[in-house]
């Protein structure tokens, strides 16, 4: 597939456009998961019930793991794609759609202090047990979350179109790790 490709089904979804990025990772910080407790917290105020779970997820989840300093947050939606019935609470307390595709939303907070991605699917949706594989196996396992670090750090020496390349050139070690996780696609 050709970049020009990529970036075309990429501009499909990315609500603002393709964005340059250079990726900055950095030690693991024991503050993390007190930042996603207090934005679950948040985000169960202002969702209530419509949010069927809220999972800290991505590297800031994993104890001793580098990480860019970007709280992951996945929120179980029965719709994602019935925007009317949780968007407009959200971006009233700041939260900015940065992707629209089916069964999926991600929405951007707290920049540039203390950023937030906020993933919405619904709560059984393939990715979301895909994101928790992970993140399981890399607090189980030292070797992996090793690997990981690596790699992260290794990619991130490069500047990217969109931050979702960085994502996609991590693929083959997160699918290695799955696969020892047990995980099967």
């Amino acid at each position: 597939m050709s970049a020009a490709h990529d970036d075309e089904k990429l501009s499909a979804v990315l609500v603002h456009g393709l964005r340059p990025a250079k990726v900055t990772i950095v030690d693991y910080d024991p503050a993390w998961p007190a930042r996603f407790e207090w934005r679950a917290a948040e985000l169960r105020a202002i969702l209530g019930e419509r949010a069927r779970l809220i999972e800290h997820i991505g590297s800031t989840a994993v104890p001793g793991l580098a990480a860019k300093p970007i709280i992951d947050i996945v929120v179980g939606i029965d719709d994602p794609d019935d925007e009317p019935a949780y968007l407009p609470d959200l971006e009233a307390v700041g939260y900015d759609l940065r992707v629209r595709e089916p069964e999926h939303r991600c929405l951007r907070t707290g920049d540039p202090s203390e950023p937030v991605n906020l993933h919405c699917y619904r709560p059984d949706h393939v990715d979301v047990r895909r994101y928790l594989a992970f993140r399981d196996r890399l607090r189980a396992s030292e070797s992996d979350r090793d690997l990981y670090a690596v790699t992260k750090r290794e990619v991130a020496q490069r500047e990217w179109r969109d931050i979702n390349y960085y994502a996609e050139a991590k693929g083959p070690v997160i699918g290695e790790i799955l696969s020892r996780a047990g995980w099967r696609d």
